[in-house]
């Protein structure tokens, strides 16, 4: 194993270092691509899981532009990155892998939070909470697309 088998699960906690549910809300829809993940991704399977799942990425969305959106560092907001993280990272680790991919992709999320959050306050002070939260749901929400369709194959193949 090298460490480039573990590149999409650092990567996919580099985006939820952002935006929690991103991680999740992309391999949801990846599923109903019928996208295979190499890990194990049973949750995703069901039906509650995938739809809530897309439900919870869109919610994330729209909650984070309003003015009472709480930091992405507090104790909820840490504790959804690491979960979400570890998840996505064990997903899209190489079978038999899953446990590596979730500490991978946990180790980059949450310090990669604070990081994220820092940059993020600096644009609201330039251009403002709305503006810079569109900007920066762009780039993770494309972020995420990206790496799960890079780490993710059609059932068929």
């Amino acid at each position: 194993m090298t460490i480039r088998s573990l590149l999409s699960s650092a990567l996919i906690g580099a985006v939820a270092s952002a935006r929690s549910m991103t991680p999740m809300a992309t391999l949801a829809a990846a599923r109903l691509a019928h996208r295979k993940t190499s890990g194990e991704l049973f949750l995703l399977d069901r039906p509650l899981f995938k739809y809530g799942a897309l439900a919870m990425g869109a919610g994330e969305l729209f909650g984070d532009k309003m003015k009472t959106a709480p930091d992405r560092t507090v104790l909820l907001g840490l504790t959804a990155r690491v979960a979400s993280a570890g998840i996505a990272g064990s997903a899209l680790a190489p079978k038999g892998r899953e446990a590596a991919g979730a500490a991978v992709a946990v180790a980059t999320a949450v310090p990669l939070a604070y990081l994220t959050l820092a940059a993020r306050k600096r644009a609201i002070a330039n251009i403002g909470q709305t503006r810079s939260g569109l900007i920066e749901d762009a780039l993770i929400v494309a972020a995420g697309i990206a790496v799960v369709a890079w780490a993710t194959r059609s059932k068929s193949n």
